[in-house]
């Protein structure tokens, strides 16, 4: 059938990559597109998805992708080209005849924003909303993932401290996976949604303190929330050679203060309404990923 495929940006990433699953386990066509041919994008093949190699850069390729979709998901890294992505995947969606997007926001998207990726999705937001074709966007809050990353830990080998620079503020974090069962469900029945903002938020808010005691409640053993100061958290990820880069720390520092000062926080019932089940919670995100979440060994 003319436009029966769903078009999933990011495939090999964590929204992408959920949209993709939930997608492909109720049997849905899908082409996933990625940067490169590699074991990821082989193991997209596996999941029965259709993938297509290019570059958001390249409106070309993005063309290419987009023929014969009926709906598609956009999303772009924290890199400073999203604006050029975002005009070339809005061109290109009008030329394929495509029907919907689902692009992916954030939360602290604004146009006084003091970071400048959250300014660069807000403009984004508006090129898809000036475009052709009916456009959704969602913004996510803080993401679970944070408890995954390197930098969030002040001893990541013992993984017992969780060292973040939020403050006191408070946020209900969310899963790429309870994301990603959005992204699909949109992207399966598009009108309904057509020109809508939707927020996404976890079940809970809550503060550091709250964070680390649930993660210790499901992993039984002790994690300490230690509020640090943005600059020394800053200081901590220029040393890491992939979360260095100047655009990625800038905004991260924004993007902190905008939680000190209640920006990311809130709650609703978003995920739940439009997928039919509830988000993850810390505590159920923890047992989950027990194995990233263990004590690293030594040696």
């Amino acid at each position: 059938m003319a436009n029966s495929k769903i078009l999933v940006t990011g495939a090999t990433g964590a929204t992408g990559g959920s949209a993709v699953r939930e997608l492909r386990a109720g049997g849905h066509e899908v082409r996933a597109f990625v940067h490169e041919d590699d074991e990821r994008a082989e193991s997209l093949r596996t999941l029965g998805a259709e993938v297509a190699i290019g570059n958001l850069l390249d409106i070309d390729s993005v063309h290419a992708a987009l023929e014969g979709v009926r709906s598609a998901y956009f999303v772009y890294p924290l890199y400073p080209q999203l604006l050029d992505a975002t005009v070339n995947f809005a061109q290109a969606a009008k030329e394929a005849g495509v029907s919907a997007i689902v692009n992916t926001s954030q939360m602290t998207s604004r146009r006084d924003s003091k970071s400048h990726a959250a300014q660069s999705h807000w403009l984004a937001e508006q090129v898809f909303s000036w475009g052709d074709v009916p456009v959704t966007h969602l913004r996510p809050t803080l993401f679970l993932e944070w408890l995954l990353y390197p930098f969030s830990w002040e001893n990541y080998a013992k993984k017992d401290t969780l060292a973040l620079p939020f403050g006191d503020g408070k946020f209900a974090p969310i899963a790429s996976e309870d994301q990603g069962r959005v992204i699909a469900a949109i992207l399966l029945n598009p009108e309904p949604h057509a020109g809508k903002l939707y927020k996404l938020f976890g079940p809970v808010e809550l503060d550091g303190y709250g964070i680390a005691a649930a993660a210790s409640e499901a992993l039984g053993r002790t994690i300490r929330y230690s509020p640090i100061e943005v600059d020394a958290f800053l200081d901590t990820l220029r040393k890491m050679p992939a979360y260095s880069a100047p655009f990625f720390t800038q905004h991260i520092g924004a993007v902190s203060i905008d939680c000190q000062n209640g920006i990311t926080g809130g709650t609703n019932d978003n995920v739940e309404r439009l997928t039919g089940r509830a988000p993850l919670s810390v505590q159920q995100f923890a047992e989950k990923h027990r194995d990233a979440l263990k004590v690293v060994p030594k040696g």
